[in-house]
């Protein structure tokens, strides 16, 4: 007797059609054996007409977005020449692993990133995955995105009042030579081309008075050199929420760059400025097989009318949610919500969909879109409660290379206020000196992570209560202090310090827990996402 998921199997590679040694379509126009003329300023193409598959196929892979993929749809024809004012060159290869990037810089100085809307994750897999039909059934799943969606977004992220890139497609000709070292493998494909916020050349626009422009990783390194650079946790709630919104779950530190403020204080706040769309939309669990694999994995979910998972799109970007929500309260999440929900009309998104998608592609999905996104809109206040519960079970508190003083002070059962000063602090003005202050409710927190990373810092920790989160204190590099006087009902130390175990000041109480010990794996903070 053969089992069901057996059976799947066997079905698969008729399903997948792996026999082709050709995957890809060869060429986006419809009729591209004939040339395109040399003044053609638009091309009638298909994003991905090899997406579609037989009833079996849509049955057991799913009917996903495939009529949007292989629809025909007129384009402009790209021109370095033209594509911006002034024109673009040629500036390096981008790293994408499954599309083709290519960096353009402007006559006046800006970048701009053009790359494939098309994907091919072969790279992604393990060699020994890289044929027949898993390969083949793997990069049908390309097919789950909706390829015209990043050009929705730039309308709705500009009334959620956040900044925002804006793409344009493009056809690149099949003898184009522009594009340098990417020329022959960009030919013949339909390509996104959006301006990149990085450098201070990049500043333009929204962003006026920003002081610069940078990456999430060279953010995150000066952020953690010096307590002078913060992030703005209240904007970044609110581009997630609208992610959540939106159904993009590949939001990890790589999809963000930021701009730099300077602030009255002399300090630098960085705001979040999302972008790479290419999820929005995401369409998955609509066949036997991806209805299979979404249940293993959390983070496929299918974007409709009600936001299905908030743990699973938020996987993704655990790590930037951890580093940019750690100061953000629960009232935070709720302004947030409430505001996306009066900012973003009915108008508004009718407007944003009709305008963004191609006519042709907006007949087929406008109005299911529209409809989902009215939908997910009354959900926001719900999904923004579950993200802020999900993100307050454990919150990482991080000071800077410099030294810090740490100050927790369980002030009743459902309050332990957690503060970090810069040392010295001011004789003239103490709370100047102030860099975070959260308070914990150990009903929404089981632990707060503290980490004073380099530098002498001193952690003080005070009260009396009945209930309150672990306090786990990593001291980090250099000569630390610890002063614990607090005291927790219970039999469990709810005060733990993990450090060396010399070159440490530790003036413990009932309720610390010594974890010292010879070596320096305590001293271990990943600042970047790298795992490092």
């Amino acid at each position: 007797m053969i089992r069901p998921y057996a059976l799947l199997f066997l079905l698969l590679p008729a399903a997948a059609s792996c026999s082709r040694d050709s995957y890809f379509q060869p060429d986006a126009r419809i009729d591209f054996t004939s040339p395109l003329p040399a003044n053609a300023d638009s091309a009638r193409v298909t994003a991905g007409r090899h997406y579609q598959r037989g009833p079996l196929g849509r049955l057991l892979l799913g009917r996903h977005y495939r009529r949007v993929w292989a629809q025909p749809v007129t384009v402009p024809v790209f021109s370095p020449q033209t594509a911006v004012a002034g024109g673009l060159k040629f500036g390096k290869m981008g790293g994408g692993f499954q599309t083709t990037s290519v960096t353009m810089v402007g006559a006046d100085g800006r970048s701009y990133a053009l790359r494939s809307l098309d994907k091919d994750p072969y790279r992604t897999l393990p060699k020994v995955l890289r044929q027949g039909f898993i390969l083949t059934t793997v990069r049908d799943a390309t097919s789950a995105g909706m390829p015209y969606g990043a050009l929705v977004v730039p309308a709705l992220v500009e009334a959620a009042g956040l900044p925002h890139t804006s793409p344009q497609v493009f056809y690149v000709r099949n003898d184009e030579t522009g594009l340098g070292a990417a020329s022959e493998r960009l030919r013949g494909k339909v390509v996104l081309l959006e301006e990149k916020f990085e450098g201070k050349q990049n500043i333009a626009g929204s962003l006026a008075g920003a002081q610069d422009l940078e990456e999430s990783e060279d953010v995150l390194e000066e952020r953690y050199a010096s307590a002078k650079h913060q992030l703005d946790g209240e904007s970044f709630v609110r581009a997630r929420l609208l992610d959540l919104w939106l159904g993009d779950w590949d939001r990890h530190e790589g999809q963000w760059n930021w701009a730099a403020y300077a602030q009255p204080s002399g300090r630098t706040l960085w705001k979040p400025i999302p972008q790479d769309r290419d999820q929005v939309f995401f369409r998955f669990d609509d066949g036997l097989l991806p209805w299979l694999g979404s249940k293993a994995v959390a983070k496929f979910r299918t974007f409709g009318p009600r936001i299905e998972s908030v743990e699973g799109y938020t996987r993704n970007a655990a790590f930037i949610d951890e580093r940019a929500l750690a100061a953000v309260p629960r009232a935070a999440y709720q302004r947030a919500a409430l505001s996306l929900q009066q900012r973003l009309t009915d108008a508004v998104i009718e407007q944003a969909v009709r305008q963004g998608l191609p006519r042709e592609v907006y007949a087929l999905e406008g109005a299911t879109i529209i409809a989902s996104l009215k939908s997910r809109r009354s959900m926001l206040p719900q999904a923004a409660e579950e993200f802020y519960r999900l993100k307050a079970r454990q919150v990482v508190v991080a000071g800077s290379d410099e030294a810090e003083r740490f100050v927790v002070e369980r002030r009743n059962d459902t309050a332990t206020v957690v503060s970090v000063y810069a040392l010295p602090l001011s004789k003239k003005n103490p709370a100047s000196s102030l860099l975070y202050q959260r308070s914990f409710n150990p009903a929404d927190t089981r632990t707060v992570v503290l980490h004073g990373l380099e530098g002498k810092d001193e952690f003080l920790v005070s009260g009396r209560v009945r209930h309150s989160p672990f306090i786990d204190i990593y001291g980090g590099p250099g000569e630390d202090t610890v002063r614990d006087s607090s005291r927790v009902a219970g039999l469990r130390k709810r005060t733990r310090f993990f450090d060396t175990y010399r070159n440490n000041v530790l003036e413990p109480g009932p309720e610390t827990k010594d974890r010292t010990e010879h070596n320096v794996l305590s001293h271990a903070f990943d600042r970047d996402g790298s795992g490092r």
